[in-house]
């Protein structure tokens, strides 16, 4: 690949495509670190310590667009969402100080590690209940979609506790979560945003009819806390309040899905690392870390420059559209030695940047981290055999942010 400072490399490239793009990551990071991409409109940055600069920056590198649909959305698309009265805009993510600060503060005053650990038995057996369903697909021998049975319902329970939300709403609120992702994050067709779009109303429609009954009947959860803040004298609208769950609802259980389908990929291709955790399971929490570097479900972040800036000895215009890859950020081998070999016992696994840094470090950190923990013990423990189906290769879905496997076909083994 030949490439010129801050110019697209000759052979293209396709930032949806995340079916196996780390050999691509690696040559832009030896030949080519920053570059403009000519189709998208944007600057490409792969190395750990530009990425982590840039997020650290946030007076200089906005975060505006990190909700902004990659591709616009098509005329009957923009009428069904003003017709159906979206108005939705992003919680924390998009926003910027002093907003951003303030809403913070307060969303985290009661999403944060007493209620997540409150919750803990209860994540106990809502894994429990989905490994015994697993079990009972794979008791023949024959390939199970691990993704569809586990990876993609059980962090949705686990959230939808916090939420206070009926598990009969499960199904639609996964749909929702898919359609948001493939609005934000991926290149649609026109015809192909028209139920995106009418997912968007609903979507929306169910925020709004939730805080609404929690008005009405308040409860032990996420939304009557924001809403009992509010009524104490916290500085939050209603939109505010409705910007976070819709933020919430999605990266709450989506990313944890992503990541539990990618991290059995990853064990089943590694067994030398999974049989070290069988072994012992007091290698899990680093384990988790490490699989959060070397398989995360978001791989990429967008920013924008607010002045002209240098990155990389790169000049970036004022304005420029800046997309971060993080997933390449994890393999930097400056930053983790070997970065393409998964490791449990890295010591510096937790230097990732699967969770952003600075000040949108992930709210939810902590409870995705003790999902996938509390996961890959039971996984382990009950699944010694566990391997990926014969000739199974997994393929991703086309997106620039989030990494989702379309399925997970495995063989369970004896079970237990």
């Amino acid at each position: 690949m030949q490439a010129t400072a801050g110019v697209m490399p000759s052979d293209g490239y396709d930032p949806f495509d995340l079916n196996t793009p780390q050999a691509r990551w690696a040559e832009f990071r030896a030949q080519e670190p920053i570059f403009f991409h000519e189709p998208t409109g944007y600057w490409v940055v792969s190395r750990y310590d530009d990425i982590k600069a840039i997020f650290d920056d946030w007076k200089t590198f906005s975060s505006e667009n990190a909700q902004k649909p990659m591709r616009p959305m098509c005329e009957e698309g923009r009428r069904i969402l003003t017709e159906g009265g979206f108005t939705a805009y992003s919680g924390l993510t998009a926003r910027v100080p002093p907003d951003h600060t303030r809403i913070r503060k307060i969303a985290q005053s009661c999403f944060g590690p007493r209620r997540f650990k409150s919750i803990e038995p209860r994540i106990e057996q809502i894994v429990t209940a989905h490994l015994d369903r697993l079990e009972a697909a794979g008791k023949d021998g024959g390939p199970v979609n691990f993704w569809e049975i586990v990876a993609y319902p059980v962090p949705a329970h686990v959230l939808f506790t916090l939420m206070g939300i009926p598990d009969a709403d499960v199904p639609k609120i996964k749909q929702y979560g898919m359609s948001r992702g493939r609005m934000t994050w991926s290149d649609l067709s026109d015809a192909e945003q028209i139920p995106v779009a009418h997912d968007m109303v609903a979507y929306w429609k169910y925020i709004h009819d939730l805080l609404d009954m929690r008005r009405a009947e308040p409860g032990d959860d996420f939304p009557s806390d924001l809403l009992r803040l509010q009524s104490e004298g916290a500085e939050i609208t209603d939109e505010e309040i409705a910007g976070v769950l819709y933020s919430t609802l999605f990266a709450g259980h989506e990313t944890t899905s992503t990541f539990m389908g990618n991290y059995v990929l990853a064990m089943m291709d590694n067994r030398d690392a999974w049989e070290a955790i069988k072994a012992d399971p007091g290698k899990i929490p680093n384990a988790v870390e490490e699989m959060l570097r070397f398989m995360p479900s978001v791989v990429g972040w967008r920013r924008k420059a607010r002045t002209e800036t240098v990155v990389g000895g790169v000049t970036l215009p004022a304005g420029a559209d800046v997309l971060m890859i993080t997933g390449s950020a994890n393999r930097d081998d400056a930053q983790f030695p070997k970065g393409d070999t998964l490791d449990i016992l890295r010591d510096n696994a937790r230097t990732h940047l699967s969770f952003g840094y600075g000040i949108h470090y992930c709210l939810g950190f902590q409870l995705a981290k003790m999902e996938a923990a509390i996961l890959l013990r039971q996984l382990a423990e009950r699944f010694p055999d566990l391997t990926l189906a014969p000739g199974f290769r997994p393929t991703y879905h086309r997106n620039i942010t989030f990494r989702v496997p379309t399925s997970v076909m495995v063989q369970t083994g004896a079970g237990a």
